[in-house]
């Protein structure tokens, strides 16, 4: 296969007119198929099924307490040890509450955002326009949360290693209204990156550079434990080099089960200093008496001493997925040279970038044609993709069939997008 930028005008004419008769023909195929989110598909939540009912009527704790009833805002003291595995934190530094970090995240931001996370003190809102740094392509959700209490985001750029340092750290140390700044440090997503030693380093100490002293690292680390290759790679441990930097109080992190077992029914983490744990546990005190704790000794009762056996098995279920949304782009679309995509090791998405300026159109051509994408600009705060170029790809719900099926459809979309495009080019030179 030619380049396209190599092809003659009578080659790319008729490579677009082909292209155009196989969208048509696909098309008429009807058929209905989503890459949108990212959820685990119903054989990886079938992999948590005996949980139900592991517990077989024993609801107490390991020391001794009778998990049906109220209190223990903090969480089990086994399922804070489950957190801190995840974490890779001390057990001591996280509260288990809830089904969902996104919950958590919003507590931690809103209470920093109108009360200040260090015992009432230095709350964001004193500023009136604070800001929170968002690397991107990244994580919609963050953006919706940061957005929904009139936050401003600003945007910095992701590398293959992860948030470009420079940039960031030339943004908080010349303006004290940046408060902090989003992260999902293990296969991030879109890109599927895992931050370097070096990013993680220099995450610890950004606390200490900031003109800001309410600045705050948000730590998602979301997909710890989604390998797809084993031994898992390896992140830094960001809490030890932040308590080695002295800016502990100033990094908060989450995480979750949601895609270990089941996403509806999971576990959220938290985790941070004494300091700003016991604010965070002071505002969750006034709306709840304790999470659930059955739900808690369950998942502990399942995972423990297993964790790595048991996403071993869920690698085995989405790595053929992954292995064929990366053969067709790799075969589609590398020969023409028109779009550039992560591989990742782990984690739920792929990141793809086209030609400047077609998103839309690939992700408007694939919904003729029954395939739904996420809406391009959604790893953008506001919407707002500068390029109109990034797509995010999430294989892991659809079958394996499904997603080769979807596959050729988006590489056909970005082939055509592309030779349009480089026709309206070549017209106008």
């Amino acid at each position: 296969m030619t380049k396209l930028t190599d092809m003659t005008l009578e080659q790319l004419e008729d490579f677009k007119a082909g292209l155009e008769a196989d969208l048509e023909l696909a098309k008429g195929n009807r058929v209905k198929l989503d890459l949108t989110r990212g959820k685990p598909a119903a054989d990886q939540l079938d992999l948590s099924a005996p949980m139900d009912h592991i517990l077989s009527g024993d609801y107490r704790a390991a020391d001794g307490t009778d998990v049906r009833n109220y209190g223990g805002l903090r969480g089990l003291p086994e399922a804070r040890q489950l957190g801190a595995e995840l974490m890779d934190c001390a057990p001591e530094q996280v509260v288990c509450w809830g089904n969902s970090s996104l919950t958590l995240m919003y507590l931690t931001v809103d209470t920093a955002l109108r009360f200040g996370l260090w015992q009432g003190e230095r709350a964001w809102n004193r500023h009136a326009a604070p800001k929170l740094l968002a690397p991107v392509p990244g994580y919609d959700r963050h953006f919706t949360l940061t957005e929904s209490l009139d936050i401003e985001l600003v945007n910095v750029t992701m590398t293959d290693q992860g948030p470009d340092m420079d940039q960031v750290e030339a943004l908080v140390r010349d303006d004290a209204s940046v408060k902090g700044i989003w992260c999902v440090p293990k296969y991030s997503n879109p890109t599927g990156c895992i931050y370097s030693d070096e990013v993680v380093e220099r995450m610890a100490r950004l606390p200490e550079l900031a003109a800001a002293d309410d600045f705050l690292v948000l730590w998602d680390n979301a997909y710890a434990v989604h390998d797809l290759e084993f031994p898992p790679a390896r992140l830094a441990p960001l809490m030890t080099l932040a308590g080695e930097a002295g800016t502990a109080d100033h990094v908060v992190m989450f995480g979750s089960t949601s895609k270990i077992t089941y996403a509806g029914a999971g576990l959220g983490f938290v985790a941070a200093t004494e300091t700003v744990l016991t604010t965070l546990e002071q505002r969750l005190g006034t709306f709840s008496i304790g999470p659930d704790k059955v739900n808690q000794l369950r998942h502990v009762a399942f995972l423990a001493d297993r964790l790595e056996e048991h996403m071993a098995a869920h690698a085995r279920l989405i790595k053929p997925k992954f292995d064929a949304v990366e053969a067709a782009l790799r075969e589609e679309l590398g020969p023409l040279d028109v779009a550039r995509w992560t591989t990742p090791k782990g984690g739920y998405f792929v990141s793809l970038d086209t030609r400047p300026g077609l998103a839309g159109k690939v992700a408007a051509l694939a919904a003729e044609a029954g395939l739904s994408l996420t809406p391009p600009g959604a790893t953008f705060p506001y919407g707002r993709d500068p390029d109109d170029r990034n797509l995010r790809i999430a294989p892991t719900f659809a079958s394996v069939d499904d997603v080769a099926v979807a596959m050729q459809i988006l590489v056909l979309c970005v082939k055509l997008a592309s030779a349009e495009q480089e026709l309206e080019q070549r017209q106008k030179r």
